[in-house]
């Protein structure tokens, strides 16, 4: 029998990004709770998620977001990793205010970022580990988030996944909108 690479590439990339939603869902939790919520998206929800990500630009012009919109369409999946909004009652202050209940409505608990930041390094370094090529895109986890891929989430962090010769999340141009 011969098993060539390029027919289980696939399979394997998905086996991998199992391997990576289950590093970040165990990724230490700021007092040890767990408001993070994580999925896959492939196939047709990467389309979707590159079209918002073509409207955002329309919206705000930020020419990053058509980039990575174009980019994604390279990812074989992307991994979401988002938090639900709750503040931990430790009155620490890293969000600049001076306790929980001073917080202004919309400013993120800092320790609800942190958590997303550290199960964003788990998954990635497990990645890396099976040499699986990622990026981590704020860009298209917004997008992600105003689709409400991960519902209730106030944070999203986007990883797209590639296994192909070259990384193709890395050396990018910034695009011009196409007439």
């Amino acid at each position: 029998m011969v098993l060539n690479e390029r027919n289980v590439r696939h399979d394997h990339l998905l086996s991998v990004a199992k391997q990576m939603m289950i590093a970040a869902r165990t990724a230490p939790k700021g007092k040890g709770i767990d408001i993070l919520e994580v999925a896959t998206i492939t196939d047709e929800e990467i389309k979707i998620l590159s079209n918002e990500m073509k409207n955002m630009y329309q919206k705000n012009s930020l020419k990053f977001f058509l980039r990575d919109a174009d980019n994604i369409l390279s990812a074989e999946a992307i991994i979401l990793i988002g938090t639900r909004e709750q503040s931990q009652g430790l009155n620490c202050r890293h969000c600049g205010y001076d306790t929980c209940a001073a917080r202004a409505e919309g400013v993120p608990c800092a320790l609800n970022s942190i958590d997303v930041g550290i199960a964003v390094g788990s998954a990635c370094a497990t990645a890396a580990d099976f040499r699986v090529d990622t990026r981590v895109m704020f860009s298209a986890g917004l997008a992600a988030q105003q689709l409400q891929l991960l519902p209730g989430c106030k944070q999203v962090i986007a990883i797209p996944l590639s296994a192909s010769s070259k990384n193709p999340f890395f050396d990018r141009k910034l695009k011009e909108e196409k007439k």
